[in-house]
């Protein structure tokens, strides 16, 4: 789809000690098409500061602040899910993947789009939104997605995989790579090249190619039990 005339409302998925880039990296190309055609929304289980995690041994980023709890989030056009250390107690968060699954089940109306970076794609897998599509995630961290589903066609090469009602992309600085690309698919080439020349950012354009899949399941030891 192209969106024309209303502007896209994007929807993010706060959860404890979510990785900043993953959501800000996305967001910052996002941001950069303008207020006239993308709105952002933060939400998390309710409205309050939300901690990240930059690192696996504490939450050390920031807090980041919910505007909506998951039962007054707005209409979505794209729910956005980052990963981070915060991603394996999210697995077992019922209400959490149970937003994820309300979002799906309206996608039959065409939105929202649900998109992951990193190892967010093991939530949209452990809430079975994944199933019957092909999907990749964090190559370092990259069987704590692909234990969540067999019945996810698990790309290990990817950069991001653009699987039209999903979209998933590789670790943390891949989601911009994949929010270019979504951007592109949603308001043109030109607006996507717009956003890269404004951020000044080097895109990685080809899709099936992650450089560092060289690195597949490197650091799945550092994962807490």
């Amino acid at each position: 789809m192209m969106m024309t005339g209303e502007p896209l409302h994007l929807g993010v998925l706060l959860y404890p000690n979510f990785e900043l880039l993953d959501v800000f990296g996305p967001l910052e190309m996002f941001a950069s098409l303008g207020h006239a055609r993308v709105r952002i929304h933060m939400i998390a289980a309710a409205p309050g500061p939300v901690r990240s995690a930059m690192a696996g041994d504490g939450p050390l980023g920031p807090s980041v602040v919910a505007e909506h709890g998951y039962a007054d989030a707005p209409p979505l056009d794209i729910l956005l899910v980052p990963g981070g250390f915060g991603t394996v107690p999210a697995l077992a968060d019922e209400a959490l993947l149970a937003f994820i699954r309300q979002c799906a089940r309206t996608h039959a109306a065409g939105t929202p789009i649900l998109a992951s970076v990193c190892t967010g794609s093991a939530l949209l897998a452990r809430a079975g939104v994944l199933d019957g599509h092909r999907a990749t995630s964090n190559k370092q961290f990259f069987d704590l997605a692909r234990n969540q589903s067999d019945q996810v066609e698990w790309i290990e090469a990817a950069r991001w995989v653009d699987d039209g009602a999903v979209i998933t992309s590789s670790g943390v600085s891949a989601g911009m790579d994949m929010a270019l690309a979504l951007i592109e698919r949603l308001f043109g080439p030109d607006a996507a090249e717009q956003v890269a020349v404004a951020t000044e950012y080097t895109r990685h354009r080809d899709a099936d190619r992650d450089p560092f899949v060289a690195h597949l399941n490197a650091l799945s030891g550092m994962l807490p039990p």
